[in-house]
């Protein structure tokens, strides 16, 4: 269609013969509103089985692309920053439903269509209108939609698409609040250890997400939960008897706690002899990985000026076989922590 400022899309109806008689260009605010009328018919009768039900989801699939196409380009037009405003405007339109709805019929979709799903909404939920995040409002007017992306955990068929779609959604300071918030946490240390790998690491990633993104927030949750957090970290993860999640488990320990914001987290793990002891059994594993992490950590015990007696009396008490055991200790490529090397830290004993 000429002078068309973004991809045109059309709907029409046909005759009972095929032949079309009307044919009408959507604009990204119409096509979004399609969407959302059909959303709602395949909410309401997802059960449902028939012709009707089939050419509605059908014409689904096809405003989903042409959802795409719009923020993405079609390949041969890059997008329109005003056609991606109006669609992402009307997305997240005040007192509507479209995500919510999306999110609800969105095992009911084939599976191109949930991946494109999940490339629409990644792109919406960055989308700015007017220079301001339109989804963060959204969000914390429609915190809901956060608890029904966590059930997708204990779903498997939909597991990965919704925990992508939550990834994108806490990037958002107050989504991530919210989850950090709820009881949804100590369901990761369940989720971590499911016996599907690929579940299994997806629940990892934005479990690290969650407490590495936003470090105010993170912090915040640290000083507050540190009581249940914690302990259930060491149990569940880092004493758990797979190796990847100890792996990144102890990776992820040494993020949170040489992270400047949560100094008070650290100094209140470091003063624990219970964590200096899981700390120094990790340093044991045949693993160089996890060897090298857990030192990262442990440097921190050392490093402390205010060790309280029980850790400084474990620390003398093991003196000599730590540093006969880091003597040829490997780290990251191919340095060796000679006795030399960890002379230093020792002496702050």
């Amino acid at each position: 269609m000429a002078g068309c400022l973004w991809p045109c899309v059309t709907g029409g109806a046909t005759t009972a013969d095929g032949g079309l008689f009307r044919s009408k260009a959507r604009g990204p605010a119409e096509l979004v509103r399609h969407a959302r009328d059909l959303l709602a018919f395949v909410a309401e009768n997802h059960e449902a089985c028939g012709g009707k039900r089939e050419h509605k989801m059908a014409d689904l699939t096809k405003s989903i692309r042409e959802m795409k196409s719009i923020l993405y380009g079609n390949g041969e037009a890059e997008p329109v920053d005003e056609a991606c405003s109006q669609l992402t405007k009307e997305f997240f339109q005040e007192n509507t439903s479209t995500l919510h709805l999306l999110i609800v019929c969105l095992p009911y979709m084939d599976l191109e269509t949930q991946k494109d799903v999940t490339q629409v909404t990644a792109n919406l939920l960055r989308q700015k209108v007017d220079y301001r995040m339109v989804a963060s409002d959204y969000l914390e007017e429609n915190q809901d939609l956060l608890d029904v992306l966590m059930s997708g955990y204990d779903n498997m068929d939909i597991a990965i698409h919704y925990s992508s779609i939550l990834r994108d959604c806490i990037r958002h300071q107050v989504a991530a609040r919210y989850v950090l918030e709820s009881q949804h946490m100590k369901k990761f240390f369940h989720y971590i250890q499911y016996p599907d790998f690929n579940i299994a690491s997806d629940a990892f990633k934005t479990f690290k997400e969650l407490l590495t993104r936003h470090r105010s927030t993170a912090a915040e949750f640290f000083s507050k939960n540190y009581d249940w957090f914690f302990p259930e970290f060491n149990s569940k993860l880092l004493s758990s008897s797979n190796y990847i999640i100890r792996r990144q488990a102890i990776q992820l320990l040494g993020d949170i706690l040489v992270d400047k914001s949560n100094t008070e987290a650290m100094m209140r793990y470091v003063n624990s002899k219970d964590h200096l002891i899981i700390l120094m059994n990790l340093l044991r594993e045949q693993s160089k990985a996890i060897q090298v992490e857990a030192f990262r950590v442990f440097k921190l015990f050392t490093g402390n000026p205010k060790k309280p007696p029980e850790i400084v009396g474990i620390l003398v008490t093991n003196k000599s076989k730590m540093l006969r055991f880091l003597a040829d200790f490997i780290m990251d490529k191919g340095k060796s922590i000679t006795t030399y090397s960890f002379l230093p830290i020792i002496s702050v004993i």
